[in-house]
């Protein structure tokens, strides 16, 4: 039984490294089998072909972020952050995101499978929002969202900087002050940034 969850666990993090790289066209099985000393009858035999070997890969490095970084609604500043260093630890779910992005779901939701993960951050920020913690103005789902873009502005998908671990702390620490300090000010009531007329 140990034997299989470790053959598991070798095949799902050398594909992970293979699908980031390559994406879903471009990732090649005898890499991954390589790579995780695995024969591809036996990869086959767990997870039926490269989509249903991505499939797996990438639930399990969605479940990875999820139970790495709970939903703390009343402390979004702090979730925000989190989140950061979560995708910072592990660059290669956003890599994956963006490969399932460009290559299966052009439109709508990204991930299938997790509604009730989300059900419970949307109810978790409106519960915020009854309790004062999270602007009311806004709808949970864009809070969502807004949030965790916010969290990514480093990410692997970003269009200006990609942060890295070896970079020094100091860079990461004025990130994480200056991502908290602007998800605080966009959500916590009373803290809205004003907006200057148009000439």
């Amino acid at each position: 039984m140990r034997d299989g969850q470790a053959t598991r666990r070798r095949l799902l993090d050398a594909a992970a490294a293979e699908f980031a790289a390559y994406g879903i066209a471009g990732a090649r099985v005898d890499r991954i089998s390589a790579n995780a000393r695995v024969n591809k009858a036996q990869m086959y035999a767990y997870y039926g072909n490269k989509d249903g070997l991505f499939d797996a890969v990438f639930t399990d490095r969605i479940e990875q972020i999820i139970h790495a970084v709970p939903m703390e609604a009343e402390d979004l500043p702090g979730y925000a952050t989190r989140l950061y260093d979560a995708c910072l630890a592990r660059p290669e779910l956003v890599r994956l995101a963006a490969w399932a992005r460009l290559e299966r779901v052009p439109t709508g939701p990204l991930v299938t499978g997790m509604d009730d993960q989300t059900a419970r951050k949307l109810e978790a920020i409106a519960a915020a929002q009854r309790s004062g913690h999270i602007d009311p103005s806004l709808g949970p789902a864009d809070v969502l969202s807004i949030v965790t873009a916010m969290a990514l502005t480093w990410s692997p998908a970003s269009l200006i900087h990609t942060a890295t671990p070896d970079e020094p702390e100091s860079e990461h620490e004025s990130r994480r002050r200056a991502l908290a300090e602007t998800v605080r000010r966009a959500f916590t009531p009373g803290s809205e940034i004003p907006v200057r007329p148009a000439p």
